[in-house]
């Protein structure tokens, strides 16, 4: 339990990304429902965890297994929702075996708002309720408040557990600050404060997530393919089956992502071979390495900031993709020229490849 509790410790100071993880010597072992993995497909919610995956895996390896977590909504496969059957589930499996759960909710308010829309028994509820509910089944819980904290920086760190509770805090005096503050000035603090009330305001969270399925309505009818249903915080466009003239070696989510930039200003972010490829990158050529493994999807984010777009952005970012799907063919793969060993996407160097 000891060996738990100081890998459960690191894990927790290391935010969870799947990097995070390996890099303190853990493996990160990502099991999403099946239908989680088909793009094209429509379910409620494509984020749940695989129940029988988790009840096999404790079963066999409970002792190396330091802690579970759930992402609410699941980033890396489409902003996807996980409903309250599931959580509640994965914690009556987790605790048979005396694991952990914890919820990576940096956007638990729009999976609060999916549960209160598409799962029985919880349309009567508040958003509030229903966040209640969902962190009453964890242990802890991450969180990066640039999400539904509505705020331009911070976070926090939630425990059940007293005794690792304290020993996170001696740790965050010595790497960020009291734990009073944790780094972060007065008005950050007082941004948060705020936000976290204002971000289960029901109007708030119908209007955004109805922007981002208008989106989605608009590309889908035009014939553009995407993660279905539309996530809460981002519409992904499915690069494999959009560009399927580039092979997955010459990275096609990455090359779309400039073709938007380029064609019409638009930011965008790669969530595929080079986010999840593994191994290291080559640093010369078009390939990613002879280790790496392919990941299940080649997505493109186009992830909308709070508060921020109005009904002609939204129809301008629609009007630059209808054009780029219209030249799609023209689009060429890219090379990495240079990149880190860990995380290289966000400091990746490419190049186009030529004709």
């Amino acid at each position: 339990m000891m060996y738990k509790s100081l890998l459960i410790l690191w894990i927790l100071l290391y935010l969870f990304s799947q990097a995070n993880v390996e890099y303190c010597g853990a493996q990160a072992l990502d099991i999403p429902i099946p239908e989680g993995r088909d793009p094209a497909l429509i379910h409620p919610f494509k984020g749940n965890m695989d129940l029988e995956s988790l009840e096999r895996i404790l079963q066999e390896k409970s002792e190396q297994v330091p802690m579970a977590m759930i992402t609410v909504t699941n980033n890396s496969n489409g902003g996807q929702p996980v409903s309250m059957e599931n959580i509640r589930r994965a914690s009556e499996i987790c605790h048979r075996y005396n694991i952990p759960l914890f919820l990576d909710c940096a956007r638990f308010a729009e999976n609060a708002w999916f549960i209160k829309t598409r799962e029985e028994g919880y349309d009567d509820k508040t958003p509030l309720e229903i966040a209640q509910e969902m962190f009453h089944y964890c242990d802890g819980a991450t969180m990066s408040a640039k999400k539904d904290g509505m705020a331009n920086i911070g976070g926090f760190l939630a425990l059940n557990n007293d005794e690792l509770a304290q020993k996170c805090r001696n740790m965050l005096i010595l790497t960020e600050g009291f734990s009073t503050y944790g780094g972060l000035a007065g008005y950050d603090l007082e941004a948060l404060a705020v936000g976290f009330e204002e971000v289960l305001d029901e109007d708030y969270l119908h209007y955004r997530i109805r922007s981002v399925a208008y989106l989605g309505e608009r590309l889908t009818a035009a014939g553009i393919p995407i993660v279905q249903p539309p996530g809460g915080h981002a519409i992904y466009i499915d690069a494999k089956a959009m560009l399927p003239h580039i092979p997955l070696e010459q990275f096609p989510a990455w090359a779309l992502t400039l073709a938007l930039y380029m064609e019409g200003g638009i930011r965008s972010v790669e969530i595929g071979s080079v986010m999840f490829g593994g191994g290291k990158p080559k640093t010369e050529g078009s390939g990613s390495g002879e280790d790496a493994k392919p990941p299940p999807l080649e997505l493109v984010r186009l992830a909308f900031p709070r508060r921020v777009y109005t009904q002609s952005h939204v129809d301008y970012v629609a009007e630059v993709l209808l054009y780029v799907n219209s030249i799609k063919e023209t689009i060429r793969g890219v090379k990495i020229v240079e990149a880190p060993a860990v995380l290289p996407h966000f400091s990746a160097k490419m190049a186009i490849l030529d004709d």
